[in-house]
């Protein structure tokens, strides 16, 4: 391979021209032809048996360029994209440019990192809402703890009252006739839930085990199933079982056992503290989130559609990660929901430009500042990434380049900086800023 010439084509695009030696390019010719001729019928040979001079004469001296390009690209691209010292952010537009009895002559257009300018990251304004924690804030966050503890005491002497959990039996018909997805065994409801057609808990209220009733209700007008919508259906209805979810009592007790505090006061203060620190969190969110647009808008330079598109795919990939953990794949997602890749793309088109900007504009930050990546600050991200992900250090360091590393140490730097240098008001008024708090995403 040799790079022969690289040019400016257009704003941030590049256009190589890659030189392939003869002998190179023929040995890959013959593989290719050696791989593919089983698929040529030529007549006067049997199938498989047809020379490769044969096969050129009756469907053209190209016929096996593509694949020995294709062959040879994986090497030589990057390699001239290593000697260019570009920075390139696009698959490449590859062409042949010529071709004769020395060798072959490939360009390769792409688009480059943008040199861009960011005029003001010092002094960018953002405002944050004072935290206030309420009582009833607490309450219901010890509530919660309550619930999640609660005990299922199963009721045998009365019929069922709102609030409780029913274990019963339902078949469903509209017009006298059973209906897809109106029949279901040993269902679990809470009533009162409200996840059930309008009116059919409250009829389920004052019947008691071992009793067969029916519950009529109408289907809304706006029901996901057309054919059912604003019918009116009755269901058979039996019930196995009543429980009820008992809390547990507010007491030292109980604080001793879902805490490391002996007293109700004493968890009643961690649980604030635990609320402040989230909403303090919350409210820094929200200014590194208006530092970050400002910085973007002070950006100056051309940066090319490719890098919104590419993160954009980025977005969609890590939004399919999140509904598999979900347990959930992005097939049914986009059934239920009757989005398609275009659509969801679409969808994530704003926030990949964004994180296009915030990368971009930090770079420049730590280029400018002289922001770097110690060895100890790389060792620091590793162990932070392992511990995050429950793996050894070794294997990460496997899987991401120490470069990577250290680049995005630098961005993490250069937000700090921003951070650092900001003028953030808590209801009008100046406040000190906390570096350690900010993010870098």
């Amino acid at each position: 391979m040799k790079l022969l010439n690289t040019a400016e084509i257009g704003a941030n695009q590049k256009e190589l021209e890659i030189f392939i030696d003869h002998e190179n390019f023929e040995a890959e010719c013959e593989k290719a032809y050696k791989k593919n001729v089983a698929k040529f019928n030529i007549p006067g040979f049997r199938k498989g048996k047809a020379t490769r001079k044969m096969i050129e004469k009756m469907y053209g001296t190209g016929v096996f360029y593509e694949d020995a390009i294709n062959a040879i690209l994986p090497v030589a691209y990057p390699e001239a994209i290593k000697e260019a010292g570009l920075d390139v952010v696009s698959n490449p537009d590859i062409d042949i440019k010529a071709i004769d009895e020395t060798g072959i002559v490939i360009t390769a257009k792409v688009f480059v990192r943008p040199e861009i300018t960011v005029t003001e990251y010092k002094g960018l304004a953002a405002t944050k809402d004072a935290v206030e924690i309420t009582e009833e804030a607490i309450d219901s966050e010890i509530e919660s703890v309550r619930k999640r503890n609660a005990r299922t005491i199963e009721i045998t002497d009365r019929a069922v009252e709102n609030g409780d959990n029913v274990v019963f039996d339902f078949d469903g018909y509209v017009d006298g006739k059973a209906f897809e997805g109106g029949k279901s065994e040993n269902y679990d409801l809470l009533i009162g839930s409200g996840s059930f057609i309008p009116g059919f808990e409250d009829q389920i209220i004052g019947k008691n085990i071992g009793e067969n009733f029916d519950v009529v209700v109408t289907f809304p007008e706006d029901y996901h199933a057309a054919e059912l919508a604003g019918k009116e259906a009755t269901f058979k209805c039996l019930i196995h079982e009543i429980k009820k979810s008992e809390l547990p009592e507010l007491d030292d007790e109980f604080v001793k056992d879902v805490s490391e505090f002996d007293t109700v006061d004493e968890y009643k203060a961690s649980v604030k503290a635990k609320l402040v620190e989230r909403a303090e969190k919350t409210e820094d969110n929200k200014v590194d989130d208006q530092l970050m647009k400002a910085l973007c808008e002070n950006i100056e330079g051309e940066i090319p559609a490719v890098m919104f598109e590419n993160e954009a795919e980025n977005c969609v990939r890590d939004y399919e990660n999140r509904l598999r953990y979900q347990g959930m794949d992005l097939q049914t997602f986009m059934k239920y929901t009757g989005q398609t890749i275009e659509t969801l793309t679409k969808q994530f088109m704003p926030q990949a430009e964004q994180n296009v900007k915030t990368r971009l504009a930090l770079e420049y930050v730590a280029k400018v500042e002289n922001l770097d990546a110690s060895e100890e600050d790389i060792e620091t991200e590793y162990q932070k990434i392992a511990e995050a992900y429950g793996i050894e250090i070794e294997k990460v360091k496997e899987s991401i380049a120490s470069d990577a590393i250290a680049a995005d140490v630098r961005v993490g730097k250069a937000a700090l900086l921003v951070r650092e240098n900001a003028i953030v008001t808590v209801n009008g008024t100046p406040v000190e800023v906390e570096p350690e708090v900010i993010s870098a995403e």
